[in-house]
């Protein structure tokens, strides 16, 4: 959350005893040190030897690719310096960063991605799976191409295969069944490494600690930030296997010194806010918070997926996206005209703070806009996507509150509320008892009847003359 006092106490205790000293040439500080220390205990889906600090996931992911290609030179494989991620995938907006990305808002006028990165399929099974074709066999078929790809390209140029557990700015993108042990078999035979970038995934946003954990990969690198100071200051870091700092360790007196950082790598003041952030994850059971509060969300924002404007809601532990598309498919987007709306983005200059105006357009910009107007600030992904992350800290109260406000709009503003006389003359105390149901969460039986939820959904997001939107 965004009011823990404890986090700025650690700030303001090692602003006043060193608020700053850098971490080159063999000298660090104590925060950082006992950071480091700290961090290989947390991370326990397989052993890390070293961590690596840098400034946020973008640096995280950059720092990635050298250690690879570092990596392979000591041991003597200079060839292997290509890079595999997926179609969809962030990994932030640096050059490289922004590569590695699978997103073409990214790579567009830019002239990228770099020639060394390569994209394949995005694991989503929803809108990519064949007719009749099981989540093991998408899987299956997903790792087959990945093989495909890498004796294409030929496995000795291939260096590693990155990827987020769940796909995050792509869309809260959940790994089909058996999709990472499939992928992970197919990089371990061609001697392929795994990099995990946990930026979003990680410090129990899944309802695991990290979604490593909770997906049994067992990576060879992995990309912090985000959460590990929960977003209180600017920090990220690399965690790296033994295997890898073994050799970079025994071979840079041959090759010279592993040289990257930053100024603020190691900074005090933001590695001792992690510190804490750790200390209260370990200490309130911030994985059993999550799980608690879990199924509320997910089943609170789910009951509304029989929207014929819904195509799939999708999510785990704290974080959810939605997919709005015309008749449910995942063939049948709604027009890219629908929603367009204008909107702001201030750039700052040395003169002076200029205003560019910009369209965004789409059903998922426009329900985004509409959702800010009440008062809800949510994630607008690629396509007609939003996304939703709550803090950790948000009750089973709040959950209900939100849902029961947003469930009354609804209700209250439908026209087809008036089609039925037991939802039009229903009082609070009716409502109170029809959105029970709608979460989850029965004291009665019979169904209840979504059609003006569903309706007002259709008007609210999408400002079309209704001919055309009843046809």
């Amino acid at each position: 959350g965004g009011s823990e006092q404890t986090l700025v106490d650690a700030a303001t205790a090692q602003l006043k005893k060193l608020p700053f000293y850098h971490s080159f040439w063999n000298r660090t500080t104590k925060p950082s040190l006992d950071l480091a220390t700290e961090l290989l205990q947390f991370f326990t889906a397989r052993k890390m030897a070293k961590a690596f600090f840098v400034n946020g996931g973008s640096d995280a992911n950059d720092t990635q690719v050298k250690i690879v290609w570092y990596y392979y030179n000591a041991l003597g494989r200079p060839n292997k310096k290509k890079f595999i991620a997926r179609s969809k995938s962030y990994h932030g907006s640096t050059l490289i960063a922004a590569s590695l990305s699978g997103l073409p808002a990214l790579h567009q006028m830019f002239d990228l991605p770099a020639p060394f990165v390569l994209h394949i399929d995005c694991p989503h099974y929803w809108r990519f799976h064949l007719p009749g074709e099981t989540e093991e066999e998408f899987s299956t078929r997903l790792a087959n191409n990945l093989e495909e790809l890498i004796l294409k390209e030929g496995p000795e140029t291939i260096a590693a295969f990155i990827a987020e557990p769940v796909m995050g700015a792509g869309g809260v993108i959940l790994p089909p069944a058996t999709y990472f042990d499939k992928i992970q078999a197919v990089v371990k035979k061609y001697d392929i490494l795994f990099i995990a970038d946990e930026v979003i995934c990680g410090f129990g946003r899944l309802g695991a600690m990290f979604g490593s954990d909770k997906y049994n990969i067992k990576p060879d690198l992995v990309s912090l930030a985000k959460a590990l100071s929960s977003a209180y200051m600017p920090i990220g870091a690399v965690l790296v296997s033994p295997e890898i700092s073994e050799v970079i360790h025994s071979q840079s007196s041959k090759l010279g010194s592993f040289s990257r950082g930053f100024t603020y790598s190691g900074s005090p003041v933001p590695c001792a806010v992690a510190l804490e952030a750790l200390k209260i994850y370990r200490e309130r059971n911030i994985v059993d918070v999550v799980n608690k509060i879990a199924p509320r969300f997910q089943n609170g924002i789910k009951a509304f997926s029989d929207s014929p404007i819904i195509g799939e809601i999708r999510g785990t532990g704290l974080i959810l996206g939605t997919e709005f598309t015309d008749n449910k498919s995942p063939n049948d987007p709604f027009p890219p005209e629908w929603g367009k709306f204008k909107t702001y983005l201030s750039f700052l200059c040395p003169i002076n703070l200029y205003n560019m105006a910009f369209i965004l357009s789409g059903v998922g910009a426009y329900f985004g806009a509409q959702c800010e107007k009440h008062g809800m600030l949510i994630r607008i992904a690629a396509g007609d996507n939003i996304m939703m992350s709550p803090p950790f800290i948000i009750s089973p109260e709040e959950v209900d509150e939100h849902l029961w406000e947003s469930f009354k709009r609804y209700r209250k503003e439908s026209p087809r509320a008036q089609v039925s006389t037991q939802i039009a003359e229903a009082d609070d105390d009716d409502d109170q008892k029809q959105y029970r149901r709608l979460i989850g969460r029965p004291h009665l039986p019979d169904p209840i009847d979504l059609s003006f939820a569903v309706d007002k959904l259709g008007q609210f997001v999408c400002p079309i003359p209704e001919q055309k939107r009843t046809e």
